[in-house]
Protein backbone atom coordinates (compact mmCIF):
# COMPACT_ATOMS: atom_id res chain seq x y z
CA UNK A 1 0.00 0.00 0.00
CA UNK A 2 1.78 3.38 -1.00
CA UNK A 3 2.43 5.81 1.48
CA UNK A 4 1.53 9.52 1.50
CA UNK A 5 5.56 9.59 1.76
CA UNK A 6 5.66 7.87 -1.67
CA UNK A 7 2.96 9.42 -3.46
CA UNK A 8 4.56 12.82 -2.54
CA UNK A 9 8.20 11.71 -3.70
CA UNK A 10 6.52 10.52 -6.90
CA UNK A 11 4.27 13.96 -7.73
CA UNK A 12 7.84 15.91 -6.82
CA UNK A 13 9.83 13.88 -9.38
CA UNK A 14 7.43 14.12 -12.29
CA UNK A 15 8.11 17.25 -14.54
CA UNK A 16 5.47 19.35 -15.00
CA UNK A 17 4.00 20.74 -18.91
CA UNK A 18 5.78 24.11 -17.96
CA UNK A 19 8.98 22.46 -17.69
CA UNK A 20 8.35 20.46 -20.61
CA UNK A 21 7.34 23.27 -22.69
CA UNK A 22 10.29 25.20 -21.49
CA UNK A 23 13.15 22.70 -22.01
CA UNK A 24 11.36 21.70 -25.69
CA UNK A 25 12.30 24.99 -26.91
CA UNK A 26 16.21 24.48 -26.08
CA UNK A 27 18.25 21.20 -27.34
CA UNK A 28 19.57 18.96 -24.70
CA UNK A 29 23.19 19.56 -23.70
CA UNK A 30 24.93 16.21 -24.74
CA UNK A 31 26.54 14.13 -21.68
CA UNK A 32 30.21 15.22 -23.22
CA UNK A 33 31.31 16.92 -25.48
CA UNK A 34 34.33 16.16 -28.77
CA UNK A 35 37.79 16.35 -28.86
CA UNK A 36 40.09 15.25 -30.98
CA UNK A 37 40.08 11.67 -30.37
CA UNK A 38 36.00 11.72 -30.53
CA UNK A 39 33.33 12.52 -27.89
CA UNK A 40 34.42 12.08 -24.29
CA UNK A 41 32.31 11.15 -21.54
CA UNK A 42 31.69 12.97 -18.37
CA UNK A 43 32.62 10.96 -15.17
CA UNK A 44 29.54 10.72 -12.82
CA UNK A 45 30.72 12.50 -9.57
CA UNK A 46 30.24 10.54 -6.33
CA UNK A 47 31.68 7.65 -4.54
CA UNK A 48 32.19 4.83 -7.93
CA UNK A 49 30.20 1.87 -8.40
CA UNK A 50 29.78 -0.89 -5.94
CA UNK A 51 32.98 -2.78 -5.28
CA UNK A 52 31.72 -7.07 -4.69
CA UNK A 53 32.68 -7.82 -0.86
CA UNK A 54 33.99 -4.21 -0.43
CA UNK A 55 33.32 -4.09 2.96
CA UNK A 56 35.54 -7.37 3.71
CA UNK A 57 38.25 -6.02 2.26
CA UNK A 58 39.96 -4.32 5.47
CA UNK A 59 39.25 -7.14 7.59
CA UNK A 60 40.73 -9.38 4.93
CA UNK A 61 44.21 -7.33 5.48
CA UNK A 62 44.14 -7.22 8.66
CA UNK A 63 44.50 -11.21 9.21
CA UNK A 64 46.76 -11.36 6.06
CA UNK A 65 49.25 -9.08 8.25
CA UNK A 66 48.44 -11.19 11.18
CA UNK A 67 49.38 -14.06 9.46
CA UNK A 68 52.39 -12.66 8.09
CA UNK A 69 53.49 -11.19 10.88
CA UNK A 70 53.39 -14.59 12.68
CA UNK A 71 54.84 -16.70 10.08
CA UNK A 72 57.99 -14.46 9.05
CA UNK A 73 58.26 -14.12 13.76
CA UNK A 74 57.83 -10.75 13.55
CA UNK A 75 55.45 -11.11 16.23
CA UNK A 76 55.70 -12.70 19.76
CA UNK A 77 53.45 -15.82 20.64
CA UNK A 78 53.61 -14.80 23.83
CA UNK A 79 51.62 -11.19 22.94
CA UNK A 80 49.71 -12.28 20.49
CA UNK A 81 49.25 -16.05 19.59
CA UNK A 82 49.32 -17.11 16.07
CA UNK A 83 46.50 -17.86 13.40
CA UNK A 84 46.40 -21.64 13.29
CA UNK A 85 47.21 -21.48 17.29
CA UNK A 86 43.73 -19.72 17.65
CA UNK A 87 42.50 -21.74 15.77
CA UNK A 88 43.87 -25.09 17.31
CA UNK A 89 42.09 -23.46 20.81
CA UNK A 90 38.76 -22.56 19.27
CA UNK A 91 38.32 -26.31 17.68
CA UNK A 92 39.13 -27.68 21.07
CA UNK A 93 36.80 -25.25 22.76
CA UNK A 94 34.16 -26.25 20.94
CA UNK A 95 34.63 -30.08 21.63
CA UNK A 96 34.69 -29.15 25.18
CA UNK A 97 31.76 -27.16 24.99
CA UNK A 98 32.82 -24.17 26.56
CA UNK A 99 31.81 -21.76 23.60
CA UNK A 100 28.59 -23.16 23.14
CA UNK A 101 27.04 -22.57 26.58
CA UNK A 102 29.33 -19.05 26.92
CA UNK A 103 27.77 -17.89 23.73
CA UNK A 104 24.42 -18.65 24.37
CA UNK A 105 24.52 -17.18 27.71
CA UNK A 106 26.11 -13.88 25.80
CA UNK A 107 23.27 -14.05 23.01
CA UNK A 108 20.28 -13.64 25.15
CA UNK A 109 21.91 -11.43 27.49
CA UNK A 110 22.62 -8.71 24.57
CA UNK A 111 19.44 -9.81 22.59
CA UNK A 112 17.05 -8.74 26.19
CA UNK A 113 18.98 -6.05 26.62
CA UNK A 114 18.77 -4.47 23.08
CA UNK A 115 15.07 -5.35 22.51
CA UNK A 116 14.43 -3.82 25.76
CA UNK A 117 16.37 -0.98 24.51
CA UNK A 118 15.04 -0.47 21.24
CA UNK A 119 11.61 -0.54 23.16
CA UNK A 120 11.82 2.22 25.56
CA UNK A 121 14.20 4.56 23.29
CA UNK A 122 11.73 4.27 20.43
CA UNK A 123 8.67 4.70 22.44
CA UNK A 124 10.60 7.75 24.23
CA UNK A 125 11.75 9.51 20.76
CA UNK A 126 7.93 9.22 19.96
CA UNK A 127 6.81 11.06 22.28
CA UNK A 128 8.70 13.10 22.68
CA UNK A 129 9.11 13.80 18.71
CA UNK A 130 5.57 14.05 18.52
CA UNK A 131 4.77 16.34 21.62
CA UNK A 132 6.14 19.73 23.18
CA UNK A 133 4.92 18.68 26.73
CA UNK A 134 6.47 15.02 26.05
CA UNK A 135 10.06 16.37 25.06
CA UNK A 136 10.03 18.80 27.95
CA UNK A 137 9.74 15.49 30.64
CA UNK A 138 12.15 13.39 28.34
CA UNK A 139 14.49 14.99 26.35
CA UNK A 140 16.80 16.57 29.63
CA UNK A 141 16.64 13.52 31.60
CA UNK A 142 18.24 11.82 27.91
CA UNK A 143 20.64 14.06 27.66
CA UNK A 144 21.67 13.78 31.26
CA UNK A 145 22.19 10.24 30.79
CA UNK A 146 24.34 10.91 27.07
CA UNK A 147 26.76 13.03 29.37
CA UNK A 148 26.97 9.62 31.24
CA UNK A 149 28.89 7.00 30.24
CA UNK A 150 27.23 3.89 30.57
CA UNK A 151 30.07 2.16 31.94
CA UNK A 152 30.51 4.66 34.85
CA UNK A 153 27.26 3.63 36.52
CA UNK A 154 27.89 0.26 36.93
CA UNK A 155 29.50 0.50 40.81
CA UNK A 156 25.73 2.24 41.35
CA UNK A 157 23.81 -0.37 39.44
CA UNK A 158 25.64 -2.94 41.40
CA UNK A 159 24.15 -1.51 44.29
CA UNK A 160 20.55 -1.16 43.21
CA UNK A 161 20.68 -4.70 41.24
CA UNK A 162 23.22 -6.73 42.86
CA UNK A 163 25.74 -8.62 40.75
CA UNK A 164 23.03 -10.68 38.98
CA UNK A 165 21.59 -10.43 35.31
CA UNK A 166 19.28 -7.72 36.25
CA UNK A 167 22.25 -5.29 36.16
CA UNK A 168 24.23 -6.94 32.68
CA UNK A 169 20.77 -6.61 30.98
CA UNK A 170 20.34 -2.96 32.86
CA UNK A 171 23.64 -1.79 31.98
CA UNK A 172 23.08 -3.10 27.84
CA UNK A 173 19.54 -1.45 27.92
CA UNK A 174 20.85 2.07 29.45
CA UNK A 175 23.49 2.05 26.30
CA UNK A 176 21.20 1.21 23.97
CA UNK A 177 18.50 3.75 24.54
CA UNK A 178 20.13 6.86 24.32
CA UNK A 179 21.64 5.96 20.51
CA UNK A 180 17.86 5.19 19.35
CA UNK A 181 16.29 8.01 20.97
CA UNK A 182 19.40 10.75 19.54
CA UNK A 183 18.66 9.56 16.18
CA UNK A 184 15.13 8.78 15.70
CA UNK A 185 13.93 11.41 17.75
CA UNK A 186 16.17 14.33 15.21
CA UNK A 187 14.40 11.92 12.29
CA UNK A 188 10.73 13.01 13.39
CA UNK A 189 11.59 16.45 13.86
CA UNK A 190 13.46 16.95 10.72
CA UNK A 191 10.34 15.74 8.35
CA UNK A 192 9.55 17.99 5.52
CA UNK A 193 6.58 20.40 6.43
CA UNK A 194 5.49 19.84 3.40
CA UNK A 195 4.77 16.30 4.20
CA UNK A 196 2.63 17.58 7.43
CA UNK A 197 0.93 20.27 5.22
CA UNK A 198 -0.40 17.32 2.96
CA UNK A 199 -1.87 15.37 5.72
CA UNK A 200 -3.71 18.12 6.80
CA UNK A 201 -4.78 18.89 3.68
CA UNK A 202 -6.36 15.51 2.72
CA UNK A 203 -7.73 15.52 6.56
CA UNK A 204 -6.36 12.44 8.00
CA UNK A 205 -6.90 11.01 11.41
CA UNK A 206 -3.98 10.79 13.96
CA UNK A 207 -3.18 7.36 13.22
CA UNK A 208 -2.75 7.59 9.66
CA UNK A 209 -0.12 10.43 10.06
CA UNK A 210 1.27 8.16 12.36
CA UNK A 211 1.72 5.39 9.89
CA UNK A 212 2.11 7.28 6.86
CA UNK A 213 3.69 10.29 6.85
CA UNK A 214 5.97 10.11 10.93
CA UNK A 215 7.14 6.07 10.61
CA UNK A 216 8.27 6.77 7.24
CA UNK A 217 9.99 9.71 7.85
CA UNK A 218 11.44 8.62 10.78
CA UNK A 219 12.91 5.42 9.33
CA UNK A 220 16.26 6.55 8.31
CA UNK A 221 16.97 8.17 11.78
CA UNK A 222 15.81 5.07 13.78
CA UNK A 223 17.88 2.60 11.72
CA UNK A 224 21.11 4.50 11.77
CA UNK A 225 20.44 4.40 15.82
CA UNK A 226 20.38 1.03 15.64
CA UNK A 227 23.41 0.81 13.76
CA UNK A 228 25.06 2.52 17.14
CA UNK A 229 22.90 0.46 19.30
CA UNK A 230 24.15 -2.57 17.92
CA UNK A 231 27.69 -1.51 18.79
CA UNK A 232 27.00 -0.18 22.08
CA UNK A 233 24.96 -3.63 23.03
CA UNK A 234 28.31 -5.97 22.45
CA UNK A 235 30.57 -3.28 24.20
CA UNK A 236 28.46 -3.29 27.12
CA UNK A 237 28.34 -7.16 27.34
CA UNK A 238 32.02 -7.36 26.46
CA UNK A 239 32.37 -5.32 30.42
CA UNK A 240 29.68 -6.44 32.41
CA UNK A 241 30.51 -10.23 31.55
CA UNK A 242 34.16 -9.50 33.50
CA UNK A 243 32.31 -8.36 35.91
CA UNK A 244 31.81 -11.48 39.12
CA UNK A 245 29.78 -13.33 36.07
CA UNK A 246 30.22 -17.22 36.00
CA UNK A 247 29.70 -17.50 32.51
CA UNK A 248 29.66 -15.75 29.28
CA UNK A 249 31.88 -14.89 26.03
CA UNK A 250 33.36 -12.20 28.83
CA UNK A 251 33.60 -14.54 31.57
CA UNK A 252 35.67 -16.64 29.17
CA UNK A 253 37.79 -13.96 28.63
CA UNK A 254 38.98 -13.35 31.75
CA UNK A 255 38.98 -16.72 33.23
CA UNK A 256 42.14 -17.37 30.51
CA UNK A 257 43.93 -13.84 31.77
CA UNK A 258 44.40 -15.01 34.85
CA UNK A 259 46.12 -18.50 33.51
CA UNK A 260 47.79 -16.61 30.72
CA UNK A 261 46.34 -18.32 27.84
CA UNK A 262 46.39 -15.66 25.15
CA UNK A 263 44.81 -17.98 22.34
CA UNK A 264 42.04 -18.60 24.15
CA UNK A 265 41.52 -14.55 24.70
CA UNK A 266 41.86 -14.30 20.82
CA UNK A 267 39.20 -16.70 20.71
CA UNK A 268 36.53 -14.90 22.12
CA UNK A 269 37.98 -11.18 21.03
CA UNK A 270 37.06 -13.06 17.51
CA UNK A 271 33.50 -14.35 18.32
CA UNK A 272 32.74 -10.84 19.21
CA UNK A 273 34.37 -9.43 16.12
CA UNK A 274 32.54 -11.72 14.52
CA UNK A 275 28.94 -10.79 16.34
CA UNK A 276 29.74 -7.66 15.85
CA UNK A 277 30.29 -7.44 12.16
CA UNK A 278 27.57 -9.48 11.36
CA UNK A 279 24.70 -7.88 12.99
CA UNK A 280 25.91 -4.51 11.53
CA UNK A 281 25.80 -6.08 7.98
CA UNK A 282 21.64 -7.12 8.95
CA UNK A 283 21.46 -3.21 9.83
CA UNK A 284 22.65 -2.22 6.86
CA UNK A 285 20.84 -5.07 4.62
CA UNK A 286 17.55 -4.16 6.24
CA UNK A 287 18.52 -0.03 5.92
CA UNK A 288 19.36 -0.86 1.55
CA UNK A 289 15.85 -3.20 1.30
CA UNK A 290 13.64 -0.44 3.45
CA UNK A 291 14.89 2.80 2.28
CA UNK A 292 14.95 1.47 -1.47
CA UNK A 293 12.93 4.06 -2.30
CA UNK A 294 15.96 7.03 -1.21
CA UNK A 295 18.55 7.93 -3.91
CA UNK A 296 21.61 8.42 -2.39
CA UNK A 297 25.46 8.04 -2.65
CA UNK A 298 25.08 4.33 -1.41
CA UNK A 299 22.35 3.86 -4.40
Amino acid sequence: MATIWDADEAKLSRPSAGRIAHSGSRRAKPAGFAGPTGPRVRRRLGPGPAIPFGLQIGPALLVLAWVAGSALGWIDPRILSAPWTVAEAFVRLIEQGRLQDNFVTSATRALLGLGLGLLIGTVLAVIAGLSRIGEALIDGPVQIKRAIPTLALIPLLILWFGIGESMKVTTIVLAVIVPIYIHTHNALRSIDSRYVELAETLRMSQKDFILQVVLPGALPGFLLGLRFAVTLCWVSLVVVEQINATSGLGYMIDLARNYGQTDVILVGLVVYVLLGLVSDGLVRLIERRVLSWRRTLAN
